[in-house]
């Protein structure tokens, strides 16, 4: 069977073009009530009106193309989760610690059993085809340390067509003996390792120190010149998730003025890098950041469930941070972006800093987009961006149709949405406009 080269999708668009920011700026969003998508070879080709789109196809496009009718429903961009690790899908819900005993008592166990290559392939599987049932068709990956790891969920993002980011965790100390590499052995399988799966399909790696207490100065100095060498590598890790490992990161680099320091201080901070967390950082750090590149990845369920602080989301904009939303599996709670949401916005609630459904919208796709470096593939609907997008269903739950009734105008929809939705909202995930997933 053959793929048809054209598609045709009908149903509510949405996408951004730019932060809609706290005033929801209407030249930062698109939204067509009755839109449609012509998607061409898996990219789009144009978007908007459907009555528009239809009268601009060429002859014989419309009666050839493969349709998709989700009228009546909510489609958007594919989701971005800009942080997870795919092999603490086993310790979700996990009875609370905080973090450094969350490690200790939950992750590195759970880790160590990646030893054997099955396990790494079996969950491997069972979190893409869940991600991909919560409308996430991107996400920025840890690993273990154990390189088949990477291995397992390249392979597994590659057979679905996926674009996704892992790495290896890089970790020379302060863990366990079965979870620790070496600072030279680190570099050399994530060689390997670059060279097998970097650039490969939609596939990036990521360089992946877990954190700064982790890793030794030498490792950390030889990562920062791997990522030096190799234009258009990415490097993920933790910043400023509690005070304990602040001021654990003082003991460890007692030479350097802050957590952030450290990892300027060994090129890992930049364009490409991404920092999960980035709670404790002071105005002038997330200003530093902003002007290097980084980015920052918004963990709110996973902040909540470990009690370790709440990410300031108008500070970080308005420093001029990139900014993506991250579910932080297994420390966050589920792998929807939808309920992650919810959860940023009681974030901003306790910050007395609200998040508009727009700009929640706008974290999940282009922003989460921008904060990878990737905003020139996917993340909206602009001509030539790859066709990744899902159809939600605004009133998939009772409690949904009920509240859908009564909501005034698309905000206000949205809100409801981002707040009570889930996965059952997913009807269908798109990757590269085939169908990947439908409910």
């Amino acid at each position: 069977m053959t793929t048809p080269a054209h598609r045709l999708v009908r149903g509510q668009l949405l996408h951004f073009l730019a932060d809609p920011g706290p005033a929801d700026d209407p030249a930062a969003w698109a939204f067509f009530d009755d839109g449609g998508l012509w998607i061409a070879d898996g990219h789009i080709r144009a978007a908007g009106p459907w009555a528009s789109l239809c009268a601009a196809l060429p002859p014989g496009v419309r009666e050839a193309a493969a349709f998709h009718d989700y009228r009546g429903h909510l489609v958007l961009p594919g989701l971005i989760d800009c942080h997870l690790h795919y092999p603490q899908a086993g310790v979700i819900a996990s009875y609370g610690r905080q973090l450094l005993d969350w490690l200790n008592d939950y992750v590195f166990p759970a880790e160590a059993r990646f030893a054997d290559a099955s396990e790494a392939e079996r969950t491997a599987a069972f979190v893409v085809d869940r991600l991909l049932a919560h409308g996430t068709t991107t996400a920025s990956v840890f690993a273990t340390v154990h390189p088949h790891s990477v291995d397992a969920f390249f392979a597994t993002a590659e057979a679905r067509g996926l674009r996704m980011l892992c790495g290896k965790v890089l970790m020379d100390r302060n863990c366990p003996p079965d979870l620790r590499d070496t600072a030279a052995g680190g570099v050399k399988d994530s060689l390997r390792l670059i060279e097998r799966w970097h650039g490969r399909g939609r596939l990036r790696y990521s360089l992946t120190p877990r954190f700064a207490p982790t890793s030794s100065p030498e490792q950390l100095r030889l990562t920062g010149e791997l990522l030096a060498s190799q234009p258009g590598l990415h490097l993920q890790t933790h910043l400023a998730e509690t005070p304990a490992e602040l001021d654990w990161v003082q003991q460890l680099f007692p030479e350097r003025s802050s957590y952030l320091d450290v990892y300027q201080h060994y090129g890992l901070a930049g364009p490409r890098t991404l920092h999960a967390h980035c709670i404790h950082l002071s105005a002038a750090e997330r200003r530093s950041m902003a002007a290097s590149g980084a980015a920052a990845a918004f963990c709110p369920g996973s902040n909540l469930f470990l009690g370790s602080g709440f990410f300031d989301l108008d500070a970080s904009r308005s420093a001029g941070l990139r900014v993506g939303l991250a579910t932080d599996i297994g420390a966050g709670t589920g792998f929807g972006l939808l309920r992650t949401l919810a959860q940023a916005y009681e974030v901003g609630q306790a910050c007395r800093a609200l998040l508009s459904a727009l700009r929640g919208f706008y974290l999940a796709t282009l922003g989460g987009a921008r904060a990878l470096y990737l905003d020139e593939h996917i993340g909206n609907f602009q001509p030539g961006r790859e066709a990744d997008f899902i159809a939600l269903d605004w009133a998939a739950t009772p409690e949904l149709a009920w509240r859908m009734e009564r909501c005034q105008g698309l905000t206000e929809r949205l809100f409801a949405l981002m707040t009570l939705g889930d996965e059952r909202c997913v009807v269908a995930t798109h990757v590269m406009g085939e169908v990947a997933f439908v409910r």
